[in-house]
């Protein structure tokens, strides 16, 4: 598995300003936006894995889907 890179995208966040809130909140939808595809590749991999617990949450996600709508 590969390290997350780690920034210091934040640092520049703490001296006010609107530049600064703007780059504050673009490092923040990178590191969200890392974190989703990291989420999805690890859901990925346990699929793979683990193929009857997955086919279970997929049903188990159905069954919320058809009990919720809106």
């Amino acid at each position: 598995m590969h390290e997350p890179q780690r920034t210091e995208d934040t640092a520049g966040a703490v001296s006010g300003g609107d530049a600064a809130a703007e780059e504050s909140e673009a490092a923040r939808r990178r590191r969200r936006a890392q974190f989703l595809r990291e989420l999805h590749e690890a859901k990925e991999l346990r699929n793979r894995v683990q193929p009857r617990r997955a086919r279970a949450e997929r049903m188990r996600q159905a069954v919320r889907m058809r009990t919720f709508r809106w």
